[in-house]
């Protein structure tokens, strides 16, 4: 589940901020400043890709740019408007490959894109965005997802919630492979290790002939993936049925 969420800070100053505005500047007069609002989301990236959003407190960043907490503050008010300037940037510096032609292909590289974000950033699954980040970030973003629906005779709000169900799918995703991750490294096993160890207890208790789709299936799943969940197969399939529930929309 989400441990924070965007736009939760002063909606002036995170506008400002975003968008560089003139009262945040930095001015030519007198000494040199020592940091920036870009240095400041730098470190703050750097401990979140690190070890996770709940690291990154100003306390921290404050410590590791060598600076006292109320010198940060004078650049970004606080945690929730570093977390959207963080957002933003990454938004902003996500790879965007030139579209090829057919609609399938061009949400795919949408969809590849995001996972792509996911796994480089796995902390922005932890945000909730549902009131986004209004910055040149996400909006060169939204831009360039939206053209992957344009000429397809959708309608704008249509456009918007097409685009919606498809980074809602990756989104989901992002969110189980992260589980994934933390349960082995919470566990310190792998997937296959974890079965390992609690197979010899589960046939003490499970009757294979009570469950018999159960122990079907289960067992096929498990021989293919090695585990009971594989995040990669899950988002394959899950975005070929994505792809064909667009086409009932798009191709009727």
């Amino acid at each position: 589940m989400p441990t924070e969420r965007s736009s939760a800070g002063d909606p002036a100053r995170t506008l400002a901020l975003l968008w560089r505005g003139s009262a945040h500047r930095e001015s030519t007069r007198g000494p040199r400043p020592t940091l920036s609002v870009d240095r400041v989301v730098a470190v703050g990236l750097e401990i979140a890709d690190a070890e996770g959003l709940d690291a990154v407190t100003m306390r921290r960043v404050a410590t590791e740019l060598a600076v006292a907490p109320m010198t940060l503050y004078t650049y970004v008010p606080g945690k929730a408007e570093l977390v959207d300037l963080m957002l933003d940037d990454v938004y902003g510096s996500m790879s965007r490959t030139p579209f090829g032609d057919g609609w399938r292909a061009r949400v795919t590289a949408v969809a590849s894109e995001n996972r792509a974000l996911f796994e480089a950033h796995p902390w922005v699954a932890t945000v909730s965005t549902s009131r986004p980040v209004l910055g040149p970030g996400l909006m060169a973003k939204y831009e360039h997802e939206l053209a992957a629906f344009e000429g397809l005779g959708l309608d704008d709000v249509a456009m918007d919630a097409a685009l919606t169900f498809v980074l809602g799918f990756v989104e989901t995703c992002a969110r189980a492979a992260a589980d994934v991750r933390a349960a082995r490294y919470e566990s310190a096993m792998s997937d296959g290790e974890w079965w390992a160890a609690n197979q010899p207890l589960l046939e003490l208790v499970f009757d294979a002939s009570r469950y018999p789709l159960a122990a079907r299936v289960g067992a096929a799943a498990g021989e293919t993936h090695g585990a009971a969940y594989s995040p990669a197969h899950a988002y394959e399939f899950g975005l070929e049925r994505v792809l064909d529930g667009l086409a009932a929309l798009i191709e009727p």
